[in-house]
């Protein structure tokens, strides 16, 4: 095994400059189980940060279902294969009735991707509508989608920005923010093609809107003509706890549905669910294929993951244990005042830190408190246009005992921070 430097040394070497590393002191992890990782020491370190983990660092189901399917065939879906049927017919009863197709790709990007292909197709339309610092993906068309990538973003010439329903500093907006998106996109004579959200506005810094706020939102793009697209890359899969999908707390069923790798448990599996009217239409002008979208083991390892959801209940863990870690964090909010406000649902928390009265976002603080609670062997993030939001997002496994984990080395770190 490569030592941390040999690593270190090799990825400037040989490695784009494009790649990015987490921590001031980067980990070097080599196994997974559940909640956990080990390092290249055996140092064992709580994630509560990777949600593409969803059902915990390496599964044996999801494992087993992997290595039996690769050993017996693994092809695309221009062969007639059982395996993308059956998940299929299954994974569609998670929705509401009137999403009826779906079409697998490899990654989120390419599902988010196909949405837009799809909605331009069949609206004619071309503006399409995200928040001031979304993230969908990676591809040359989401790149023009994403403010979050940083100081290279390049917005596209039909996209317009629109504020992120701030629930702690402008709650009530959302909805008239996508209202004076769609009149500047009138005015500069362009038919909107969707809106398009992460249902839990992860990049922006965690929020959840009023749920009429939504569906009034959703209700003015569909009236000038588009569609409303959900991004449940990061909120699905029951993460949000009250619901199986973000989109379902708001009373709002989307026309389009992207799904990424958490659906696989990280093996390199996503997908796009919708209205058949949607996918027919697409079909009936132009072909979609993605040589391994939808390959047979990427099918059974899907398979797998949506089977633990089921059997272990994650959706009632996330509900359950996310109280108790969202409890714990606004007590400490009351002997903080660093803690400005803690939002969220589920497995999936926004703790934004202030730096005074005035809620003066304090990007250093967050990065003193993710690097300190690294050193202490719990791995967080942080979020939001100034990083100042920590984001706790593990995977769906985690318990109660390690939410007062997670709890207590916070205060400690809070308390060396002062």
């Amino acid at each position: 095994m490569l030592t941390s430097k040999q690593v270190s040394e090799g990825r400037q070497q040989f490695l784009g400059g494009g790649y990015r590393l987490f921590y001031q002191e980067p980990l070097h992890v080599v196994r997974g189980e559940g909640v956990w990782l080990y390092d290249s020491e055996g140092r064992r370190y709580l994630d509560a940060y990777n949600n593409v983990a969803s059902v915990g660092h390496c599964h044996p189901a999801v494992v087993e279902a992997i290595a039996t399917q690769a050993a017996q065939l693994n092809t695309h879906t221009r062969y007639l294969n059982d395996a993308i049927v059956e998940f299929a017919e299954d994974f569609l009863t998670e929705f509401p009735p009137e999403l009826r197709n779906l079409t697998m790709t490899c990654t989120g990007s390419e599902a988010n991707d196909l949405a837009l292909r799809i909605a331009r197709q069949v609206t004619g339309g071309q503006g399409v509508i995200v928040t001031r610092w979304a993230y969908h993906g990676v591809t040359s068309a989401l790149a023009e989608l994403s403010p979050s990538l940083g100081d290279g973003f390049e917005q596209g010439k039909n996209v317009w920005l629109t504020d992120a329903p701030d629930t702690f500093r402008h709650p009530g907006k959302f909805a008239a923010g996508v209202e004076r998106a769609l009149d500047a996109m009138k005015q500069a004579g362009v038919k909107p093609a969707a809106l398009l959200a992460d249902t839990i506005f992860s990049s922006d810094g965690v929020f959840s809107p009023e749920p009429a706020e939504m569906q009034r939102a959703v209700a003015r793009v569909r009236a000038a003509g588009g569609l409303f697209i959900a991004d449940e890359v990061q909120p699905g899969f029951g993460r949000t706890g009250s619901q199986r999908w973000g989109f379902a707390r708001y009373g709002v069923t989307p026309d389009l549905i992207s799904l990424g790798k958490p659906m696989g448990n990280g093996h390199p599996v996503a997908g796009l669910v919708g209205r058949p009217e949607l996918f027919t239409e697409f079909g009936r002008r132009q072909r979609y294929f993605n040589t391994f979208g939808g390959n047979p083991v990427s099918c059974r390892a899907a398979h797998a993951v949506l089977q633990i959801l089921r059997r272990e209940a994650l959706q009632q863990n996330a509900r359950m244990t996310g109280a108790i870690l969202r409890e714990g964090l606004q007590k400490l909010a009351k002997r903080y005042p660093v803690i400005g406000d803690v939002r969220g649902d589920g497995l999936f928390i926004g703790v934004e830190l202030v730096s005074d009265q005035y809620n003066t976002p304090a990007p250093e603080r967050a990065a003193f408190v993710v690097n300190a609670m690294r050193r202490k062997r719990v791995l967080i993030s942080a979020t939001g246009p100034a990083a100042n939001v920590l984001k706790i997002r593990p995977p769906l496994v985690f318990q109660p005992e390690h939410a007062t984990l997670l709890l207590e080395t916070l205060a400690g770190v809070l308390a060396e921070m002062g």
